[in-house]
């Protein structure tokens, strides 16, 4: 398989990976040579396609193990905290200049447009994220914190293109004051709470 000598498959993989991360950053999805992340990763040709079939499904895979996951880190660490409060959080480090992961959701889903080969799999992979959010949002409803009213899908929607959207807006291109951008997305949290003050925890249908 090409692997370095003592390193295993999985180890192998992981340095594909990481590596993929900063060449597709830098370079972008279309200046990036297969040869360029083999190389990078310090292993050879035959061992990155002994894990990954093409540049296509290496970026994707990129993105999967090394993607923006500040919500759910956020919720690891403090799994008691109100999905509203998350949600207001995670969303006031949207306008700041993305990382190295924020610029691979970019080339992804840039090359999405134009590669059918990356498009494929890059619908998966944003249906698995607007699931899982649409699942937190439910919680969130069933816990009293978001109207029961909305839908789940609507709300994880507007998520995705905050988020996305964020990593293509940076702020050299336009920037938004901190307490502008957190009273507006108080103000937003504020309007999907429930509009009923009866409805409780375990009412949601």
């Amino acid at each position: 398989m090409g692997r370095i000598a003592g390193v295993t498959a999985a180890e192998t993989q992981e340095r594909l990976l990481r590596a993929a991360v900063d060449v597709f950053a830098r370079r972008g999805y279309d200046g990036t040579r297969v040869a360029d992340i083999a190389a990078a990763a310090g292993v050879s040709n035959g061992a990155l396609y002994a894990h990954f079939g093409s540049k296509a499904e290496l970026i994707v895979a990129a993105l999967r193990a090394h993607g923006p996951r500040l919500l759910a880190d956020l919720l690891a660490a403090e799994p008691d905290r109100p999905v509203a409060d998350l949600l207001v959080a995670v969303g006031r480090r949207l306008p700041r200049r993305p990382d190295a992961r924020g610029s691979l959701i970019v080339e992804a889903l840039v090359a999405a447009r134009r590669d059918e080969d990356v498009a494929r799999p890059m619908h998966d992979y944003v249906g698995e994220r607007a699931g899982w959010l649409a699942g937190l949002v439910r919680t969130a409803q069933d816990d009293g914190e978001i109207d029961p009213a909305l839908s789940p899908g609507a709300v994880a929607h507007l998520c995705l293109l905050l988020a996305m959207g964020s990593a293509l807006l940076t702020p050299d291109l336009h920037a938004v004051g901190d307490e502008e951008w957190s009273a507006l997305l108080t103000r937003l949290v504020t309007a999907i709470a429930p509009t009923d003050p009866t409805h409780h925890k375990g009412e949601h249908q």
